[in-house]
Protein backbone atom coordinates (compact mmCIF):
# COMPACT_ATOMS: atom_id res chain seq x y z
CA UNK A 1 0.00 0.00 0.00
CA UNK A 2 0.81 3.50 -1.01
CA UNK A 3 0.98 5.67 1.98
CA UNK A 4 -0.66 9.16 1.37
CA UNK A 5 1.47 12.23 0.37
CA UNK A 6 1.53 15.60 1.85
CA UNK A 7 1.64 18.49 -0.10
CA UNK A 8 2.66 21.77 0.99
CA UNK A 9 1.92 25.54 -0.17
CA UNK A 10 3.95 26.14 -2.57
CA UNK A 11 3.48 23.42 -4.82
CA UNK A 12 -0.44 24.71 -4.95
CA UNK A 13 0.96 28.09 -5.61
CA UNK A 14 3.42 27.11 -8.33
CA UNK A 15 0.19 25.21 -10.26
CA UNK A 16 -1.39 28.51 -10.37
CA UNK A 17 1.72 30.74 -11.38
CA UNK A 18 2.57 31.05 -15.08
CA UNK A 19 6.00 33.18 -14.30
CA UNK A 20 7.39 29.98 -14.38
CA UNK A 21 6.52 27.84 -17.07
CA UNK A 22 8.65 24.57 -16.12
CA UNK A 23 7.66 24.70 -12.56
CA UNK A 24 4.03 25.00 -12.82
CA UNK A 25 3.88 22.07 -15.29
CA UNK A 26 5.64 20.01 -12.76
CA UNK A 27 3.97 20.77 -9.76
CA UNK A 28 0.40 20.39 -11.39
CA UNK A 29 1.44 16.99 -13.30
CA UNK A 30 1.81 15.77 -9.15
CA UNK A 31 -1.28 17.32 -8.36
CA UNK A 32 -2.89 15.60 -11.25
CA UNK A 33 -1.00 12.03 -10.02
CA UNK A 34 -2.26 12.41 -6.46
CA UNK A 35 -5.95 12.90 -7.77
CA UNK A 36 -5.68 10.04 -9.66
CA UNK A 37 -4.12 7.84 -6.75
CA UNK A 38 -6.37 9.35 -4.13
CA UNK A 39 -2.61 9.67 -1.66
CA UNK A 40 -2.68 13.93 -1.63
CA UNK A 41 -3.10 15.35 1.85
CA UNK A 42 -2.79 18.96 3.24
CA UNK A 43 -4.02 21.15 5.86
CA UNK A 44 -6.34 23.96 7.04
CA UNK A 45 -3.16 25.91 7.04
CA UNK A 46 -2.35 24.93 3.94
CA UNK A 47 -4.99 25.84 2.47
CA UNK A 48 -5.63 29.42 4.15
CA UNK A 49 -2.08 29.80 3.05
CA UNK A 50 -2.56 29.19 -0.47
CA UNK A 51 -6.03 31.38 -0.63
CA UNK A 52 -4.39 34.81 0.86
CA UNK A 53 -1.02 34.17 -1.09
CA UNK A 54 -2.63 33.45 -5.01
CA UNK A 55 -5.22 35.89 -3.97
CA UNK A 56 -3.19 38.65 -2.68
CA UNK A 57 0.72 38.33 -3.65
CA UNK A 58 0.58 36.10 -6.95
CA UNK A 59 1.15 38.19 -10.16
CA UNK A 60 -1.56 38.41 -11.70
CA UNK A 61 -3.04 37.50 -9.09
CA UNK A 62 -6.06 34.88 -9.13
CA UNK A 63 -9.33 35.89 -8.66
CA UNK A 64 -10.88 35.27 -5.40
CA UNK A 65 -13.78 33.06 -6.71
CA UNK A 66 -11.38 30.83 -8.65
CA UNK A 67 -9.12 30.39 -5.56
CA UNK A 68 -12.03 29.21 -3.45
CA UNK A 69 -12.75 26.73 -6.18
CA UNK A 70 -9.64 25.04 -5.53
CA UNK A 71 -9.78 25.51 -1.67
CA UNK A 72 -13.37 23.44 -2.05
CA UNK A 73 -12.09 21.13 -4.70
CA UNK A 74 -9.06 20.26 -1.89
CA UNK A 75 -11.58 19.53 1.06
CA UNK A 76 -11.94 16.16 -1.03
CA UNK A 77 -8.30 15.37 0.32
CA UNK A 78 -9.50 15.77 4.13
CA UNK A 79 -7.05 18.72 5.11
CA UNK A 80 -5.90 18.45 8.62
CA UNK A 81 -8.03 20.98 11.12
CA UNK A 82 -5.81 23.32 13.15
CA UNK A 83 -6.68 21.66 16.97
CA UNK A 84 -5.21 20.66 19.67
CA UNK A 85 -3.53 18.03 18.85
CA UNK A 86 -1.98 19.67 15.82
CA UNK A 87 -0.46 22.11 18.44
CA UNK A 88 1.07 20.10 21.14
CA UNK A 89 2.58 18.12 18.39
CA UNK A 90 4.02 20.99 16.70
CA UNK A 91 5.37 21.90 19.80
CA UNK A 92 7.39 18.70 20.30
CA UNK A 93 8.55 18.94 16.32
CA UNK A 94 9.67 22.73 16.92
CA UNK A 95 11.41 21.81 20.31
CA UNK A 96 13.05 18.84 18.79
CA UNK A 97 13.90 19.87 15.20
CA UNK A 98 14.22 24.06 16.09
CA UNK A 99 12.01 24.52 13.39
CA UNK A 100 9.61 27.75 12.91
CA UNK A 101 6.13 27.35 14.32
CA UNK A 102 4.47 27.32 10.63
CA UNK A 103 6.66 24.63 9.53
CA UNK A 104 6.17 22.55 12.58
CA UNK A 105 2.40 22.68 12.08
CA UNK A 106 3.07 21.64 8.25
CA UNK A 107 5.07 18.61 9.88
CA UNK A 108 2.99 17.84 12.78
CA UNK A 109 -0.37 17.73 9.98
CA UNK A 110 1.90 15.56 7.59
CA UNK A 111 2.50 12.94 10.55
CA UNK A 112 -0.91 13.20 11.89
CA UNK A 113 -2.31 12.13 8.56
CA UNK A 114 0.42 9.20 8.62
CA UNK A 115 2.09 10.55 5.42
CA UNK A 116 5.31 9.15 4.55
CA UNK A 117 6.38 11.67 2.22
CA UNK A 118 6.02 15.71 2.54
CA UNK A 119 6.38 17.26 -0.67
CA UNK A 120 7.69 21.01 -0.69
CA UNK A 121 10.79 22.56 -1.58
CA UNK A 122 10.83 24.64 1.33
CA UNK A 123 12.66 22.03 3.42
CA UNK A 124 15.71 20.54 2.63
CA UNK A 125 15.44 17.24 0.14
CA UNK A 126 15.61 14.01 1.63
CA UNK A 127 15.47 15.09 5.59
CA UNK A 128 13.19 12.55 7.84
CA UNK A 129 11.12 14.13 10.47
CA UNK A 130 9.86 11.43 12.66
CA UNK A 131 9.34 9.09 9.61
CA UNK A 132 8.00 11.93 7.37
CA UNK A 133 10.73 12.22 4.31
CA UNK A 134 10.91 15.75 2.74
CA UNK A 135 10.85 15.60 -1.45
CA UNK A 136 11.39 18.45 -3.33
CA UNK A 137 8.93 18.00 -6.29
CA UNK A 138 11.62 19.73 -8.60
CA UNK A 139 14.08 17.43 -8.45
CA UNK A 140 12.70 14.42 -8.57
CA UNK A 141 10.19 13.30 -11.68
CA UNK A 142 6.40 11.97 -10.91
CA UNK A 143 7.06 9.12 -13.11
CA UNK A 144 10.26 8.04 -11.30
CA UNK A 145 9.19 4.58 -9.35
CA UNK A 146 7.56 4.85 -6.24
CA UNK A 147 9.94 4.43 -3.42
CA UNK A 148 8.42 2.23 -0.52
CA UNK A 149 7.82 4.43 2.45
CA UNK A 150 6.71 3.11 6.56
CA UNK A 151 4.70 4.87 7.97
CA UNK A 152 5.62 4.69 12.21
CA UNK A 153 3.68 6.62 14.56
CA UNK A 154 5.98 8.80 16.16
CA UNK A 155 5.66 7.93 20.18
CA UNK A 156 6.02 10.41 22.86
CA UNK A 157 9.11 11.37 24.21
CA UNK A 158 10.51 9.98 26.95
CA UNK A 159 13.16 12.68 28.03
CA UNK A 160 11.62 15.18 29.97
CA UNK A 161 12.41 18.77 28.13
CA UNK A 162 14.97 21.16 28.48
CA UNK A 163 15.20 24.23 30.69
CA UNK A 164 13.57 24.49 34.39
CA UNK A 165 10.68 21.92 35.36
CA UNK A 166 7.03 23.54 35.23
CA UNK A 167 5.59 24.19 37.94
CA UNK A 168 1.87 22.94 38.15
CA UNK A 169 -0.58 25.58 38.04
CA UNK A 170 -2.37 26.35 41.47
CA UNK A 171 -6.21 27.41 40.64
Amino acid sequence: MTAPIFVDTNIFIYARDPNDAAKQAQAAEWIANFWRDRAGRTSAQVLSEYYYNVTQKLTPKVASADAWDDVQALFEWRPYPIDGALLERARDIEQRWRLNWWDSMIVAAAQMQGCAILLTEDFQDGAVFGGVTVRNPFTHNVNEPAATYSVHPVAASRHRGRGRPRKALTV
